[in-house]
């Protein structure tokens, strides 16, 4: 008993901290949630909570309002930045995505339903999935059994620390205990870009896959413990010119891990269409590719 009052303690304190932080968003065509990204006034939400609109209204814990202006969207990641004129605001940190395990505890915390700031407990019950959305499909998703119900979109689910693991996005109608959010690690460099340029343009490679854990062998043979592997090249691509085949397990970009399909998407998107020198390993042998991306998609 007097464990289970320290823990209940211990998740007041952690809502206590994280609940002035989040807020609602609403426009005449939609609502949802969403929270402060930065104490200058930048609050992320989804994209789908602020189609259409130009401005929002912001609805804060201590019932105070403001408008906002759309800063920028990005419809391929569902995640978009609201700004309102407000100043010195309880911002929430974003959490290492290398930090996130399978069984943890998550805290969604939102406005499902119109039922303001309301607080759900569950764990991270998968990571790294994929979702088809109805225009766009979505990638490297958390998978939480935290309640996430219309309205929920756009808020964060966070993890005991308070530190937030992913942007509250999708559920599977009909389905109980299955929601997911988008990865911290991608609202982090997709909220930067749509800061400084308000919308995120992705150079084309042309493949399609999947992080993946290696084997023992393939551990050995790349140095990395997780790669990308490549299911589906298009035929006229810049991946296919490269010589990048189905099934080859792509390492690097330059420099920089490719351990999930973000990571591949983040490194091209900040080396803006420039070539760059792929690692893979292609049945235990490791290659370098030089690929020039095709022309940036909005």
């Amino acid at each position: 008993m007097a464990a289970l009052a320290a823990f209940s303690k211990e998740l007041q304190e952690l809502v206590s901290r994280t609940a002035p932080s989040v807020v609602s968003v609403e426009h005449g065509r939609g609502h949802g949630s969403g929270f402060v990204l930065a104490a200058d006034g930048y609050i992320l939400t989804n994209a789908h909570v602020v189609d259409g609109a130009a401005n929002v209204r912001v609805s804060f814990e201590d019932g105070s309002h403001a408008q906002a202006t759309v800063a920028g969207r990005d419809e391929r990641t569902d995640l978009a930045l609201v700004r309102v004129p407000n100043t010195g605001l309880p911002a929430l940190a974003l959490a290492a995505s290398d930090s996130v395990r399978v069984g943890q505890l998550a805290l969604a915390i939102g406005n499902p339903l119109g039922f303001q700031r309301s607080v759900a407990l569950g764990v991270v019950s998968a990571i790294d999935r994929t979702l088809n959305g109805q225009q766009q499909l979505f990638e490297g998703l958390i998978q939480t059994d935290a309640a996430i119900n219309p309205g929920n979109s756009g808020g964060p689910l966070v993890n005991m620390a308070g530190e937030v693991i992913g942007v509250n996005t999708a559920i599977i109608p009909f389905a109980q205990g299955i929601g997911f959010a988008v990865p911290a690690q991608t609202a982090s460099w997709v909220a930067a870009i749509l800061i400084r340029d308000g919308r995120v343009s992705r150079p084309v490679l042309g493949v399609f896959g999947a992080g993946v854990e290696l084997n023992a062998l393939q551990r050995s043979e790349a140095g990395v413990d997780r790669a990308l592997r490549i299911f589906r090249v298009a035929e006229d691509g810049a991946a296919r010119k490269a010589d990048i085949r189905e099934g080859d397990l792509l390492l690097r970009a330059g420099d920089q891990p490719l351990r999930t399909v973000d990571d591949l998407s983040r490194a091209m998107v900040l080396g803006g269409g420039s070539e760059m020198t792929v690692t893979l390993l292609r049945e235990g042998m490791p290659l370098q590719r030089i690929v020039k991306p095709g022309p940036a998609l909005p």
